[in-house]
């Protein structure tokens, strides 16, 4: 059997890797093609292309800066699926492309399997494309258990299976204690995230110790430091699994800012204020990113030992929400069962 698979993003390579392994246990035969990573590509081999290099990105003005690229590996992935004829294509979050990519692969063929994993957050954006998806995907794999509720009651079928994030950060965990005077700052993963967010984190921190500069040791730094500033995205929700109390912040470009406002209906920005559908965490976004709003709120994380508590308590409550692990065991159990209904019916 073989598999085609669509990932744009770094946390999507973490997720289509864990995938990849937990399939193939199943199924040592499996082929995978598609694109992604590197990490899904050292699983693939050469056939997988490695492009979140150049696919993962951010704001209004570098999609339409890139629309030519985006637009040539739109057409190469429909050709490359078409004449691969892959039992199943596996989409992997990264909605822009994945959900057009969908739309086009049903129009060329009813019989195509289509299944969504890590699915689009519709349901905080734009519920009504909700409907919409129903016709051009036959199975979501969803992440939070509202989530298949709520495409089940239009007809699409989904089915729950857990947050993937657990299982990876689960063997992160290391025996620590916080240190009382580190702030740990998580800026993002791209590069245009980092150079518009880390002077806003930076600027009341000048006058401190020297900053040090960290790679790779995201889940040692949540469990060591007092408190946190966090740019909005998946590392929201690993704070939360580190129990470490934060500030959440994003900025982006203003074109890109007012163009989510036109499209975004949302009370939040942060996942952990989406699911508790309160504002768990305090959020600074755009214009009220102001350093000294967000040094006010950390400091008063680091003080108040009952809002901390509170804080910590609201994570362990979400962190329930989200499965107790194996994921990705019950990912690929779902797509062989739809592999196998596929085969069935034909």
């Amino acid at each position: 059997m073989t598999i085609y698979f669509v990932a744009g993003e770094v946390s999507a390579d973490n997720h289509g890797a864990a995938l990849m392994r937990s399939l193939r246990k199943l199924d040592p035969g499996l082929t995978f093609i598609g694109r992604g990573g590197p990490q899904m590509h050292e699983i693939a081999g050469k056939q997988f292309k490695n492009w979140i290099g150049d696919a993962s990105v951010l704001g209004l003005w570098e999609v339409l800066r890139k629309y030519g690229y985006f637009r040539e590996q739109f057409r190469e992935t429909l050709k490359e699926i078409l004449e691969n004829k892959p039992d199943t294509v596996v989409l992997i979050d990264y909605p822009g492309f994945n959900l057009r990519l969908a739309r086009a692969l049903r129009r060329q063929s009813r019989r195509q399997k289509i299944i969504y994993y890590i699915s689009p957050q519709v349901w905080a954006w734009n519920r009504g494309r909700i409907k919409r998806m129903a016709r051009f995907v036959d199975l979501v794999l969803c992440i939070f258990p509202f989530e298949a509720d709520l495409y089940n009651q239009v007809g699409l079928r989904a089915v729950f299976v857990g947050h993937p994030m657990i299982e990876r950060l689960r063997v992160r965990k290391i025996d620590t204690e916080r240190d009382p005077n580190l702030i740990g700052l998580f800026p993002g993963s791209r590069s245009r995230e980092v150079r518009k967010i880390f002077p806003v984190m930076l600027e009341k921190s000048q006058h401190r110790q020297a900053i040090q500069i960290k790679l790779d040791e995201t889940a040692a730094i949540m469990q060591r430091a007092w408190a946190g500033i966090v740019a909005s995205g998946s590392a929201t929700l690993e704070a939360a699994y580190f129990r470490l109390p934060f500030v959440l912040i994003y900025k982006v470009a203003w074109p890109t800012y007012l163009a989510a406002r036109l499209v975004v209906n949302v009370k939040y920005l942060g996942m952990p204020n989406l699911l508790a559908d309160k504002e768990v965490v305090p959020e600074f976004i755009q214009y009220r990113a102001k350093p000294n709003a967000i040094v006010n709120a950390l400091r008063s994380l680091m003080e108040d030992a009952d809002g901390r508590a509170r804080m910590i308590s609201e994570f362990d409550a979400l962190v329930g929400k989200m499965g107790e692990g194996g994921a990705s065991e019950r990912a690929a159990r779902a797509i062989i069962e739809e592999i196998g209904r596929s085969n069935e019916t034909t």
